[in-house]
């Protein structure tokens, strides 16, 4: 590691030497000179300097916008270091969508825990829109999506099987009939959700490939607020059918298939395509791929 890109970050965020020297332990001399020693290396001043503040040049803000991602870099060489000598352990940023995150990943977590103890999962339920936008940014280890998606610096694999139904109120005039075609649903209210999420994509190509047009829709944030609203009478909609197990346990809810249309969906697990993994999440990987199938 170099030091002296270390204390130049800390200077930049401090905005002050002797804060930047009480920080890390050293001395302002130290200091000054890690800062005039990149500062000689690179040709040109890094820091604008007054009485009271210091502040970053145009230099100085190029090189803590790109050095804040080599001190990361670094911080994952010493994880992935540790790992080779260690068991699995430490923190695992997992992301998932709401389908998924909020009907399956708790029993799949359960599990894995149970196998790996000294694992500590953190997790953060989003969209999938929202989920890659975290990938992205570094911020998660893995999300675990659904949806029609790629992306050029993403890895995605499909990892399990589940199936979209149409969902409607047991006192619905369809009834609880196990097919109904496109023109009995032609003039229905969709309750949907949100554009960005990975249930909504899908959505929208069953309207496409169904030609399916609807007279009204209505947008909500999250499956279980749509299932209630189905169940109430606001509309019908299209969703997991891993995510209303209980209501069709209950009898709250029916599910119908479209004739001629292939609902199957897949899970995909996403990672960023130039990542090398730490130890948790290659085994998370593996145990997404060996034990769940299906939602």
């Amino acid at each position: 590691m170099d030091h002296r890109l270390n204390i130049f970050l800390t200077v930049a965020e401090q905005h002050s030497f002797s804060k930047t020297a009480d920080k890390l332990y050293i001395t302002q001399s130290a200091v000054s000179q890690a800062i005039k020693s990149l500062e000689k290396e690179y040709g040109m001043e890094l820091l604008e300097r007054s009485n009271k503040y210091i502040g970053l040049t145009k230099a100085g803000k190029i090189l803590y916008y790109h050095g804040k991602e080599i001190m990361e870099q670094y911080a994952l060489v010493d994880k992935f270091i540790e790992d080779i000598h260690t068991t699995a352990s430490g923190a695992l940023w997992i992301g998932a969508s709401y389908t998924f995150g909020e009907y399956s990943l708790p029993k799949m977590m359960s599990e894995f825990k149970t196998n790996y103890p000294n694992i500590k999962p953190k997790i953060t339920i989003k969209n999938t829109h929202r989920i890659i936008e975290q990938l992205l940014r570094r911020e998660l280890d893995i999300g675990i999506i659904n949806g029609r998606i790629q992306h050029p610096n993403l890895l995605i694999k499909p990892f399990a099987l589940d199936e979209m139904v149409v969902i409607v109120p047991i006192n619905h005039p369809l009834g609880c009939e196990k097919v109904v075609t496109t023109e009995e649903l032609e003039s229905e209210t969709w309750v949907i959700r949100e554009s960005g999420s990975g249930t909504r994509e899908l959505t929208d190509h069953m309207f496409q490939q169904t030609g399916i047009h609807p007279k009204e829709i209505m947008e909500f944030g999250s499956p279980q607020i749509i299932k209630e609203s189905v169940e109430v009478g606001l509309g019908i909609s299209y969703i997991s059918k891993g995510a209303i197990r209980k209501e069709l346990a209950l009898g709250t809810l029916c599910a119908l298939n479209i004739k001629g249309f292939d609902s199957t969906q897949l899970f995909f697990y996403a990672t960023r395509d130039t990542q090398i993994q730490t130890k948790a999440a290659e085994l998370f990987i593996t145990f997404l791929e060996k034990t769940h199938a299906e939602v």
